[in-house]
């Protein structure tokens, strides 16, 4: 992308992006209060990488998950690094899914799941930067999207 191009697409694609990194840290923040490392066997397989106590592990874990996301938005999306776009299309698709995994739980058992509360918000500011990134490519001169 020529830098002109890289700016704008900057533009489009900063605030959105913070904004799903933002909801992602209200869901780990609801997962853990929830105590999703009781109910989900993945959840408590990472939580125990962190530590014996799955609910230390499982908040060192959304720390880590939460701080990659800003490290994301402030070393690649903010500053329009040429690898920005493959990240925040990266997380887009992982909260699309992470958020629609919730309502499918939630859904299959017909009651409340770990996460369903702001699961909503991470497919919205998933879409949303979607469709953000999808204006990006138009930026592009023919050939160089």
């Amino acid at each position: 992308m020529t830098a002109v191009v890289e700016r704008a697409a900057r533009g489009r694609i900063a605030a959105p992006f913070l904004a799903l990194i933002v909801a992602q840290t209200a869901h780990s923040v609801e997962e853990s209060a929830s105590r999703l490392f009781d109910v989900l066997l993945p959840a408590r397989f990472v939580s125990r990488l962190f530590s014996d106590d799955p609910a230390v592990g499982f908040a060192i874990a959304n720390g880590v998950l939460v701080g990659f996301g800003l490290w994301c938005y402030f070393a690649r999306v903010r500053p329009g690094h040429p690898s920005a776009l493959q990240f925040a299309w990266f997380w887009t698709a992982l909260e699309f899914a992470n958020g629609s995994g919730h309502c499918m739980l939630a859904a299959s058992r017909a009651a409340y799941f770990p996460g369903l509360a702001t699961a909503p918000l991470l497919i919205g500011a998933s879409v949303y930067l979607a469709r953000r990134l999808s204006g990006t490519a138009r930026l592009a001169p023919p050939g160089r999207a």
